[in-house]
């Protein structure tokens, strides 16, 4: 604007005063309602680096909006890019109601600076009204309700951006540049208050929770002391989970990639952590009402498979895993949940130290019958068997397979003499008691036995030895078959498949592989040396779940479609002759789903694919 009289100064102080004094107002409640809770007892600032690059590659890059989503994503991220290249302008168009100015569009770095942020205005035009289009047009059903708050805020953006390029070709001391200025002003200055009180409010709070997320993917935050029950009431709320839950953008990412919503059940992870602000904004972080109930339904909190989709797909760093078994938690160790099947599986593991309820002279006659060598300090790896492996017949027949492999390879192996469940579905059950009788008498067998390197055919016993049991003190160095076979393939040359017409095989990620440690190319490649692999419409990182993990494996049918049936139908469509499996939990689900098929293709582990193609010993 042109030199502004000393009424416009005081109209625009006053302005200025009403709309920060409103947003202060409106964001005081929320920073009070974060600052009440508990604090985070297991929270950790340093070390910083992985912090800063998670910030950069997340909030300033955008890496995850953009991944999951690229066209909106990308729309999502011009907004954003051009707000951050705003905001010398916008200083700048403040200071210009007071004299005070600094950038001039007359020439020199002004010029190119006004011109270069013009592009950005004309990207966020189009990028936000895209996405307006796509939230109250398209209505995508992830998204949920729409409210009117985020058209309006929508309609600022754009009105802010048009605004910012007419007052480039309007003369500013013309009535019509005069006019345009008031009108930027006021859109912006009606922007702000706005924001605590809509979706919008991850603008000022994603920044600060993605930097502070707790460290590790869906890490199990460990319960501090003895008082301690999970996530039962308002007074158990941290000031993490209280951040995250103020944070999300109801963007709907993680109810899209959600198996227990996609199969029809009442699980929506988003509805979660909104219930945990609903919550908050009516009982407060110190409230003794519990928090399965009003907002948040039990029946859902027990429904995840915690197979990880939601918190991998988020773009604003909420941890929903560490919440929902928080919750469990709360409801298990107070006594609150009753269900008969998980009752029968924390019966089982107090009695017979395995989460099928068998005795250990069962695992120990599979040991003798097979010839599997025990343990004795002098092999190069510790064989763990897992419950599956010890006790399941196909599980039975994974180990073999590998046990052939490794002698193939001429890689020295053995199996304890005894062992317990690894505690996982108790675990993510929220069952802290039983977890710690079964993880700390495993840890004393593996350390009387001075057990070094381990390897195992099940992803959820490598979670739980590799990370869980460091609770208790434990460092054991594990790895899942298939990174073992990877590294093996040199030595396993005679193993390449027939010169004749190979079959195909599909694979599926297993959750607690791909998401949880990051192992997607191991599997392939040790399935390449028989097969041809192909891939299903949901693979990798956005593999669908099986619908074992998360204890679900022992609580009996599922409400709506089966997610293991989901889950094969998407296998089969590829048609593979083979379903190739990294994980006992994975193949038992599939073997049930394909139970009632005529001509169903061949399940196999990749160490049977592997063994498959050895020469006869």
């Amino acid at each position: 604007m042109a030199e502004a009289s000393w009424l416009e100064s005081a109209i625009l102080i006053a302005l200025i005063a009403v709309s920060l004094g409103v947003f202060w107002l409106r964001l005081r409640r929320v920073v009070g309602v974060i600052r009440r809770a508990r604090p985070t007892t297991d929270f950790e600032l340093f070390p910083l680096a992985p912090r800063f690059r998670q910030f950069l590659g997340e909030v300033v890059a955008q890496g995850k909006v953009i991944r999951g989503r690229p066209l909106t994503g990308l729309a999502h991220a011009f907004v954003f890019w051009g707000f951050c290249a705003f905001a010398p302008i916008t200083i700048n168009h403040v200071a210009a109601g007071f004299g005070a100015r600094f950038l001039y569009p007359g020439g020199g770095f002004g010029r190119f600076y006004f011109d270069f942020v013009a592009v950005w205005a004309a990207l966020v035009a189009v990028s936000i009204t895209g996405l307006f289009v796509r939230r109250f047009v398209a209505r995508p059903k992830w998204l949920g309700p729409v409210s009117p708050e985020s058209g309006a805020i929508a309609a600022l953006i754009f009105l802010l951006m048009v605004t910012y390029l007419f007052g480039l070709r309007l003369a500013e001391a013309s009535a019509a540049g005069q006019a345009n200025w008031w009108l930027h002003t006021l859109a912006l200055l009606a922007f702000l208050p706005l924001i605590p009180r809509t979706k919008h409010l991850h603008l000022a709070l994603s920044p600060i929770t993605v930097f502070l997320r707790r460290p590790g993917f869906s890490r199990i935050p460990p319960l501090a002391g003895d008082e301690d029950f999970g996530l039962d009431t308002g007074k158990d709320v941290t000031r993490i989970d209280a951040l995250q839950a103020y944070t999300c953008v109801e963007c709907g990412r993680c109810t899209e990639h959600c198996p227990a919503y996609n199969t029809g059940k009442i699980l929506n992870p988003k509805e979660i952590v909104l219930g945990l602000r609903g919550y908050l904004n009516e009982f407060g972080p110190g409230g003794g009402a519990p928090l399965l109930g009003k907002h948040i339904s039990e029946e859902a909190a027990f429904q995840c498979t915690t197979c990880g989709a939601c918190e991998f797909q988020c773009p604003v760093g909420i941890q929903h895993l560490p919440l929902i078994v928080g919750l469990r938690r709360g409801a298990v160790n107070t006594g609150r949940w009753e269900n008969d099947y998980g009752a029968r599986l924390f019966l089982n593991l107090e009695r017979s130290g395995n989460a099928l309820g068998f005795s250990a002279g069962e695992r120990q006659k599979f040991i003798e019958k097979n010839g599997l060598p025990y343990y004795d300090g002098a092999q190069e790896y510790c064989l763990w068997l897992g419950c599956m492996g010890a006790y399941d017949p196909q599980g039975r027949e994974t180990v073999l397979a590998l046990a052939r492999v490794l002698r193939s390879a001429g890689v020295t192996f053995g199996v304890l003499r005894k062992e317990k469940c690894t505690g996982d579905p108790a675990r993510l059950l929220g069952n802290d008691l039983a977890v710690s009788q079964v993880a700390e008498a495993n840890i004393e067998t593996l350390r009387a036995a001075k057990v070094g390197k381990m390897v195992s055919i099940c992803p959820h016993c490598v979670r739980a030895i590799g990370t869980d049991w460091r609770e208790f003190g434990a460092t054991f160095e594990i790895e899942h078959h298939s990174e073992l076979l990877a590294r093996l393939r040199p030595r396993l040359r005679g193993s390449e498949g027939a010169a004749g017409a190979r079959e195909t095989a599909v694979f599926h990620d297993p959750c607690y592989l791909g998401r949880y440690r990051g192992v997607y190319d191991e599997p392939r490649e040790a399935i390449a040396q028989w097969a041809g692999v192909v891939e299903p419409s949901r693979t990798r990182e956005r593999s669908f779940c099986c619908g074992a993990g998360g204890g679900q494996m022992f609580l009996g049918e599922e409400s709506g479609k089966r997610i293991n049936v989901e889950r094969t139908g998407e296998l089969i469509a590829t048609g593979a002759q083979v379903i190739a499996t990294a994980c006992p939990f994975c193949q038992t689900m599939f073997r049930d789903a394909l139970g009632s098929l005529q001509s169903p293709p061949k399940l196999l582990d990749i160490a049977q694919l592997v063994a498959a193609a050895l020469p006869p010993e």
